[in-house]
């Protein structure tokens, strides 16, 4: 993939991702600037997505840890434990909040 597209996938990404937390049924909050999505808890813990266009990858931070994300076949894949991009955030944000929540476009 050339940087273009990576940009055009990363950025799509990024506006789904803002366009899902607006829907999920908690009380959520978000802020974008610059590549980067921080979701925000009424506990104060974030999520944090962010480009990394050197590597082409998207970098997530959770409250307990953070993974590297690569595009392949047409999903964002955790480049050291395989999760799927969008799966790994509702698992983090139920764990944050400490009540399922799904974040999906």
């Amino acid at each position: 993939m050339n940087d273009s597209e990576y940009h055009q996938l990363a950025d799509d990404f990024l506006m789904k991702l803002q366009d899902a937390v607006d829907e999920v049924d908690f009380d959520l909050d978000y802020e974008s600037a610059g590549g980067i999505v921080e979701i925000i808890f009424p506990n104060g813990t974030k999520i944090i997505v962010n480009k990394q266009a050197p590597l082409q990858q998207l970098w997530v931070a959770t409250k307990f840890n953070g993974h590297h994300f690569e595009y392949k076949d047409g999903l964002w894949i955790d480049n050291r434990g395989g999760s799927e991009l969008w799966a790994l955030i509702s698992d983090a944000a139920t764990k944050q909040a400490g009540e399922p929540i799904s974040i999906a476009p």
